[in-house]
């Protein structure tokens, strides 16, 4: 049975900065920003949630189905190499005359970053129909077009399929009354520390309150690891220390796909947060959002090696 990943697929444009962000920027000036970056190299990547998501998960053994919608002018390629990774694409949509969305990602030497993005087809994402998809037993609701992501969970709720409510970097485009609902309707939230905290700010809610509606909340806290609230108790999910720290765009994803494969493979709270944590420590160790390249086996190896103890 698959899982539906409800998301984008993109082109990411990754520039590392030389520098820090927080030398160039004067907070007292900020009303009158205007800044610029030098960048020696830039590396294009396939990207977008959705596609980072599959990827990870269809590394560990899972079954991902992308819906998303790309741009027929440029969007070839990167079927090409769904393909490649045997990654369906049956409800990917190719709208004609309209190009893919694309990422501007510049990091700096402490790994902050600064994002433009270019949505494309990803703003027609509402064309695409849970429905669509067949033997769906498990979803997420990843960044995509504000539209997108409200009709897409009360899709999933209406077909009784539960589904995890990731807003990443969709939170600005959601408004009150979007984010309350899609929360209601959900089964687990995933969301960085700071998305937390904007996420309480936009809905009015304390973390405990969203935690309450849904059976899972899960807040990544980078180098401080994660915690899980599940059923009124609070799971410390520690961080995996990478073999080398190289680039962060993707982890996220590779995060979630961890947390996706622990829950459609009815693992506990706590190895399904070590998982995660494992995953998102394995992509940082890679330069763009999908070149992390281990085996299922590669995978439990370093997971015992982390945690003493074997994943199956």
């Amino acid at each position: 049975m698959a899982t539906l990943i409800c998301g984008s697929l993109a082109y990411d444009n990754i520039m590392m900065f030389e520098g820090h962000f927080r030398e160039h920027i004067l907070p007292d000036q900020i009303h009158i920003l205007n800044v610029s970056f030098l960048v020696p190299s830039m590396h294009r990547a396939f990207g977008g949630c959705a596609g980072n998501i599959a990827y990870g998960l269809k590394l560990l053994g899972g079954d991902p189905l992308i819906m998303a919608t790309v741009g027929e002018i440029d969007a070839q390629c990167y079927l090409d190499r769904l393909d490649s990774l045997s990654i369906r694409r049956d409800c990917v949509r190719v709208l004609p005359n309209t190009h893919t969305a694309q990422a501007m990602i510049t990091t700096d030497l402490e790994n902050n970053q600064i994002t433009v993005f270019y949505p494309g087809a990803m703003l027609l994402s509402h064309l695409n129909h849970i429905s669509d998809a067949q033997n769906i037993t498990l979803g997420i609701v990843a960044p995509d077009s504000a539209k997108g992501m409200y009709e897409h969970a009360e899709q999933f709720a209406k077909a009784d399929i539960p589904f995890m409510f990731d807003p990443s970097q969709g939170l600005p485009i959601l408004n009150c009354t979007q984010l309350c609902q899609i929360i209601e309707l959900a089964t687990y939230v995933s969301v960085n520390d700071f998305e937390a905290r904007l996420l309480s700010k936009k809905t009015g809610w304390s973390i405990a309150d969203i935690a309450q509606r849904v059976d899972a909340l899960i807040i990544t806290r980078g180098a401080l690891g994660a915690v899980i609230y599940h059923r009124n108790s609070i799971e410390a999910i520690p961080v995996v220390p990478a073999e080398r720290i190289v680039e962060p765009t993707g982890c996220g994803d590779a995060f979630r796909s961890g947390l996706l494969y622990g829950i459609e493979s009815g693992l506990d709270w706590s190895t399904t947060g070590r998982l995660a944590s494992l995953m998102g420590s394995i992509k940082i160790e890679h330069q763009g959002p999908q070149t992390y390249a281990l085996s299922r086996i590669e995978i439990i190896d370093r997971f015992e090696a982390a945690f003493n103890y074997r994943l199956e």
